[in-house]
């Protein structure tokens, strides 16, 4: 087995990790099963990961790692503020679209969290990891586009991250791919109009 700087090392078995919990569910998946899905020794797992908490906080933060990155890469300024939100919306719902079980890990992990005495605090970190993600993607924004918010950033942040995560949950029980356009094109409506006329 070839030496892997350690950050590699757990990047890797957490990939390894949101594969076997996607496939098998958070519950049913073993640190051999992890270790067994990257290829690697029990042994390397336990060097990695001191314990299942730090591993499920490393799955959290990879997952919305995956859709964050391409979301910064949309969101770049356009003719408008609606088609420059709207582009950032669609690079997020075609990563749901191209990858349903991810999404509907995350959902899982939050029950699991919540549910396993000593891990509700990751249930928290995630959802505050969301609202800080949005956080930032709106300040990033609000720069690059000299934007005048109507409410105050923490606000939008929190309300962007309950609006994606129940739409999320929405789209994996009910599919029906085409009624999904005029939704997003409502929530880029009503977000534009968040931002001052006068901009």
């Amino acid at each position: 087995m070839a030496r892997m700087p350690s950050a590699e090392r757990r990047l890797q078995l957490t990939e390894a990790a949101i594969r076997a919990m996607a496939r098998d569910g958070v519950a049913r998946t073993t640190t051999r099963s992890i270790a067994a899905e990257a290829g690697v020794s029990l042994s390397v797992f336990h060097y990695c990961f001191d314990s299942k908490q730090a591993l499920v906080e490393s799955v959290i933060t990879t997952i919305t790692d995956h859709y964050v990155t391409l979301v910064k890469q949309a969101l770049v300024p356009r003719a408008t503020l609606q088609e420059t939100v709207r582009a950032a919306l669609q690079a997020y719902w075609d990563h749901v679209r191209a990858h349903p079980d991810e999404h509907m890990l995350t959902y899982e992990l939050t029950q699991y969290a919540l549910r396993q005495p000593g891990f509700e605090h990751l249930a928290r970190r995630q959802h505050e990891l969301y609202r800080d993600t949005y956080a930032d993607l709106i300040e990033q924004l609000s720069r690059t586009m000299d934007l005048r918010l109507r409410v105050p950033v923490p606000v939008l942040a929190r309300y962007l991250a309950a609006m994606t995560d129940g739409l999320t949950l929405n789209y994996l029980v009910l599919g029906d791919e085409e009624s999904w356009v005029g939704v997003l094109d409502m929530v880029t409506a009503h977000i534009a109009g968040l931002v001052d006329a006068a901009w």
